[in-house]
């Protein structure tokens, strides 16, 4: 994860809300967003 821009991990994570990924490969990216403090607007987020 520490390998991805910013951007990069942004566009991961929605993509795998829109997939409707697995919740625990979700979290992992949510997790990583927060320690870089990333926020995704709640429209995307729902």
């Amino acid at each position: 994860m520490r390998n991805l821009s910013d951007e990069m991990l942004i566009e991961a994570y929605e993509r795998a809300l829109t997939l409707n990924l697995n919740d625990d490969f979700i979290a992992i990216i949510q997790s990583e967003m927060e320690r870089r403090s990333l926020t995704v607007t709640q429209s995307l987020a729902e």
